[in-house]
């Protein structure tokens, strides 16, 4: 399902807004006044504590999308595959005649900087339960990161700790994590972005889904007790990510038990395998009341908050609804299948508790040792927050190209040694990527798991600083750039999920960000004919201590399909080099323009007929290794696929090494004549002691070592 966390500036009655009467404001203090104004005209009487807390949490952008939810609209999201998109924790897309994969992506941004070790694994562990209430196995899972720039202590601190905890986790309940994205920008400093895909495998015949069924059958709840652990969450994610926000907010943040996620895991699965689970949600944003309500919605509940398992005293109705204690979820069954429930949970020493039925009337009731605590329209509950609309003003970003002075060397060694470009050794060894035995490959464009005989090929990111200087461009670009990741693997795009990171739209430039990246993606999805099945909308990513917005994140994870498993190999000496489609001076938002602040034209949308002529010539084997030229240019793609070879530069070094237009790629192969009918330009061969780049009137020569310190960059910081 589509998810929305909500970051940064607070809209205060259609107003931006820094400070606040208290820290810890009370849940009426959170809805609007013309909410609440609504509500008491709508109901004709005054809420009570606990209704105010579930309107204030369900009627949040993180649940409600009250700024996106028109836009989300205009996405593609049917596709021949799809069995299942967007509207349910995870979507479901046909993989082959006995298999589909379960798919979902999703932030934890806010809670990763109040406390990133925490924040980062129970994001992974909320986007691991997304796919298991759909009936599925998790069997992967990305991580693109994003943070301010590692000269700041701050930053450092950050991303130590964030990949630890999605470490920790994925490798604790033995999901392999097994491609990623880090990109460092000043503009992320105070406000880094935690995204997080999972995809899992179910039979096609036998996903559940998480909407109840039928009125009488009973709700289960299974897992951790409830404690006050993240009460407010989905409220807590509207606050400002102030100076003092560790120390202030670090109440709100979960805290995650991944043993106890992995017993859950098995134990889910159990129960789905009985045939006697209608449907199931896992307790996320909102806690009990978001899962619940938002479960029941197609009909009504009744929940008895009183007997639900805590592990904490004297707490109150709200409490037990709101907070958001981890690794728990709830299921529907039949009344005569509650035992049986009951006995898989605590075969696995999990702790479960009969909370409540659905009902036939459409609403949503809470009782309190026999007390009604909250009685409301479950339509109004659920579905039933006024959208918002905001002002837009489009700008132009773009700066005039200013040659940079330093040597070729030097800006050759700089570009290499950025963090975005850099070898990524300090996080990738901490990941268990083997577990589960299918990881084929995860190096370089994409990574290659082993499924049913063929090749599931997954992909993920963005590029902030191009979709900064043209949101249409860029993020159509970042379509188009996954898909040639995919394409390097020879694998063909199944579907995409998405993670929509912007700052406040009460600024009308986010405002128009925010309404050109949708654009740029679902028209290009669209031309793609890759359906976005799903995804999640962060919006007032904002910080005041560092006085920063996030540049525009629309990051992406695609999957896709390949009949042949094939593991990313280097090319041999005496290979041809080939670099295939059309280099433009595209500088603006590069890595280049990252180190020396060059400015330039960002890249115009890349010719997609290139990316499946590459997947083509990929899957006749025409070609030995390919990788598309993305950050760092062709220079990051020489030192990545052929770092000991000769090239020829046709023209401008400056450009022809550094630019980074989209839809172009680095291939190597034994004879050039296999690329007939492809535009390209044989530009080398593999083979030396060194990489040699030549052009009219010079030459460059990198060695092994002048490599191997520039690409160890961010690997050397961080371990020392």
């Amino acid at each position: 399902m589509y998810m929305l966390a909500v970051q940064g500036q607070k809209r205060v009655g259609g107003v931006r807004g820094h400070a606040y009467v208290a820290r810890h404001p009370t849940f009426a203090d959170m809805l609007s006044a013309r909410d609440l104004a609504t509500l008491r005209n709508t109901l004709k009487r005054d809420l009570t504590d606990v209704e105010i807390a579930c309107f204030e949490n369900l009627w949040s952008e993180h649940c409600s999308y009250r700024s996106t939810r028109s836009l989300l609209k205009t996405l593609p999201t049917e596709g021949p595959n799809v069995l299942l998109g967007p509207g349910d924790d995870a979507a479901i897309v046909r993989f082959s005649d006995t298999c589909a994969i379960a798919i979902g992506m999703e932030s934890h941004n806010h809670p990763s900087y109040v406390d990133p070790y925490d924040g980062a694994a129970t994001g992974v562990g909320g986007i691991v339960r997304d796919i298991l209430s759909m009936g599925a196995r998790p069997i992967a899972l990305m991580d693109p990161l994003y943070f301010g720039t590692l000269d700041q202590e701050k930053n450092r601190y950050l991303f130590e700790h964030v990949v630890s905890g999605i470490a920790d986790y994925g490798n604790c309940i033995g999901v392999p994590v097994v491609r990623g994205e880090l990109v460092f920008d000043r503009s992320f400093a105070g406000n880094p972005l935690v995204n997080v895909i999972c995809i899992g495998v179910v039979r096609p015949d036998r996903y559940i889904t998480a909407r109840v069924k039928r009125p009488g059958s009973r709700l289960v709840l299974v897992g951790s007790s409830t404690g006050r652990d993240g009460l407010g969450g989905a409220s807590f994610a509207s606050r400002d990510l102030a100076e003092d926000a560790e120390a202030a907010d670090r109440p709100s943040v979960q805290i995650g038990d991944p043993y106890t996620e992995k017993l859950l895991i098995e134990a889910v699965l159990a129960m789905v395998e009985t045939g006697k689970v209608l449907s199931c949600r896992d307790l996320g944003a909102a806690g009990l009341a978001g899962a619940s309500s938002e479960m029941a919605s197609t009909f009504g509940a009744v929940i008895r908050a009183d007997r639900v398992h805590l592990r904490e005293t004297g707490m109150t109705p709200r409490e037990i609804m709101l907070a958001e204690s981890q690794e728990r979820m709830l299921l529907e069954v039949a009344p005569e299948d509650v035992p049986l429930m009951g006995a898989i949970a605590e075969r696995y020493d999990l702790r479960w508790s009969e909370i409540g039925e659905v009902i036939a009337e459409p609403r949503y009731i809470v009782t309190f040792h026999g007390e009604t605590v909250a009685d409301l329209p479950i339509d109004l509950l659920v579905g039933g927050a006024p959208l918002c609309t905001w002002e837009e003003r489009p700008y132009a970003a773009e700066t005039p190209f200013v040659r940079p002075a330093p040597p070729l060397r030097d800006l050759a060694l700089r570009v290499l040694a950025h963090p975005d470009v850099a070898r990524k050794d300090w996080v990738v060894e901490q990941y268990d990527k083997d577990v589960q035995l299918r990881t084929v490959s995860h190096v370089h464009d994409a990574a290659v798991l082993r499924l049913e005989g063929a090749a599931l090929v997954l992909s993920c990111g963005c590029n902030p600083r191009h979709i900064y200087l043209k949101p249409y461009e860029g993020t159509a670009n970042a379509v188009i750039e996954n898909a040639s990741n995919l394409a390097c693997m020879g694998a063909e795009p199944l579907c995409i999920v998405d993670c929509l990171n912007f700052a406040s739209p009460v600024h009308p430039e986010v405002a128009w960000q925010l309404e050109r990246s949708v654009m740029g993606l679902g028209d290009t999805a669209r031309r793609m004919g890759i359906p976005i099945v799903g995804g999640n909308v962060s919006l007032y990513n904002e910080s005041d201590e560092f006085e920063t917005q996030i540049k525009p994140t629309p990051s992406l994870g695609m999957a896709g399909r390949s009949d042949e498993v094939r593991r990313w190999t280097p090319p041999g000496d005496g290979e041809v080099l080939a670099l295939i489609g059309t280099t433009r001076p595209d500088f603006g938002g590069s890595v280049l323009d990252a180190v020396t602040g060059c400015g330039g034209p960002a890249p115009e949308i890349a010719d997609i007929g290139v990316v499946s002529a590459v997947r083509d010539l990929v899957r006749a084997g025409a070609v030995t290794a390919a990788t598309d030229l993305s950050r760092g240019g062709l220079l990051a793609a020489l030192a990545k696929l052929a770092p000991r070879s000769t090239v020829e530069l046709a023209g401008d070094p400056l450009e022809e090494l550094f630019s980074e237009t989209y839809g172009r790629f680095l291939v190597a192969g034994r004879d050039a004549s296999a690329l007939a009918g492809i535009e390209h330009r044989v530009i080398g061969r593999v083979g030396g002691t060194d990489l040699l780049i030549r052009w009219d009137g010079g030459s460059l020569t990198l060695t092994p070592e002048e490599l191997e310190s520039a690409l160890s960059t961010m690997t050397r910081l961080m371990r020392y």
